[in-house]
């Protein structure tokens, strides 16, 4: 029996309309557009702020586009895995939400939460999923609604976060592409410093809760910074060595779109030039789970089949890891723009 590989075969993507940018932003807190741009890199980020709207919105307007662009036959779509930090609800999960959306009679569905490395892990997952044999067709959609948590009096938070969606559809295949590998860690370090301190089992929402303003996002910047940084390069690396690649070999890196600075520090110590590093942090700000795969929604076209490709994140917990893709194709060719 040949061996079954995992390819993306398709991407999809959902920004939201409304666009917070710096100036804006200057108005709520005391900051400026050269303080934001010169410390995370952001000029702008988008927002969903029609009422009543949520993180699994994104996700299925993600998911229409996905499969329009790729005409796949909806009843031949196995499951939908949807990572998100922020979902519609405690229960049910967005991915049922999405299912029940799109008509997707064939499918089961459920939601992971891994922060900033949702999109990263749960590829991994799919692809083993797809490897086993048991499904042909998964749709990864990652969205998250960032600003839904964010604290808009923090001026050193508000800067950083915005919402936004993409999907991509994962198949089985012969060839030798798709995901090659993965390097995935969780060192359990990270909760004093990237937390939300209430709204769990811990600490439920309250009164209290919600007039100490603890139902947002709490993170101490300096130490996220560093261990994001170490981590991140040396995850890297672990792919790299463990598939004999140089950093030659290497068309490109997708980091997590965390902070400008970040991306540049990781790169700088894997010596890999910044023009093989897909950013768009600039327009986005930080989408947690969602931003490696707004960043593959952009750079499409510039996608070759058979690009050695790297992801690499890192988020709260801390988790962190990297993943190696031989790139299944040629992107400037898909032709439909829904």
């Amino acid at each position: 029996m040949e061996k079954i590989n995992a390819v993306i075969t398709g991407i999809g993507g959902y920004v939201p309309e409304y666009i917070l940018t710096n100036e804006e932003l200057s108005r709520m807190v005391d900051t400026n557009d050269e303080w934001i741009t010169t410390r995370v890199g952001i000029k702008e980020r988008r927002i969903l702020n029609e009422e009543g709207l949520g993180s699994a919105y994104l996700a299925r307007k993600a998911c229409r586009q996905l499969l329009a662009k790729t005409q796949v036959d909806v009843s031949t779509i196995d499951a939908v895995i949807c990572c998100t930090t922020t979902p519609d609800y405690r229960f049910p999960s967005n991915a049922s939400i999405v299912i029940g959306k799109l008509g997707l009679k064939n499918a089961h569905g459920f939601d992971v939460s891994c922060a900033c490395c949702g999109f990263l892990y749960t590829v991994d997952l799919a692809s083993s999923m797809i490897q086993s044999g048991r499904y042909k067709k998964i749709i990864v959609v990652a969205a998250e609604k960032m600003s839904s948590m964010t604290d808009y009096t923090d001026r050193q938070t508000c800067v950083l976060f915005g919402d936004g969606s993409a999907a991509v559809l994962i198949e089985g295949t012969t060839e030798d592409i798709g995901l090659q590998d993965s390097y995935l860690r969780t060192d359990g370090l990270g909760l004093p410093f990237l937390h939300m301190k209430a709204g769990g089992s811990v600490c439920p929402a309250s009164h209290y809760t919600v007039d100490h303003r603890m139902h947002y996002i709490y993170q101490e910047g300096r130490t996220v910074f560093r261990y994001a940084v170490t981590s991140m390069a040396n995850d890297v690396e672990e792919v790299l060595k463990r598939n004999n690649l140089s950093k030659e070999d290497v068309n490109w890196v997708i980091p997590h779109e965390a902070n400008m600075r970040i991306i540049e520090a990781v790169t700088k110590r894997l010596e890999i030039p910044m023009e093989k590093v897909m950013v768009n942090i600039e327009h986005y700000g930080n989408t947690s789970a969602a931003s490696i795969a707004l960043a593959l929604w952009d750079f499409e076209k510039k996608l070759k089949k058979g690009d050695n490709v790297i992801f690499t994140a890192f988020g709260a917990g801390f988790v962190h890891g990297a993943s190696y893709i031989k790139w299944g194709y040629d992107g400037d060719k898909v032709g439909v723009n829904a």
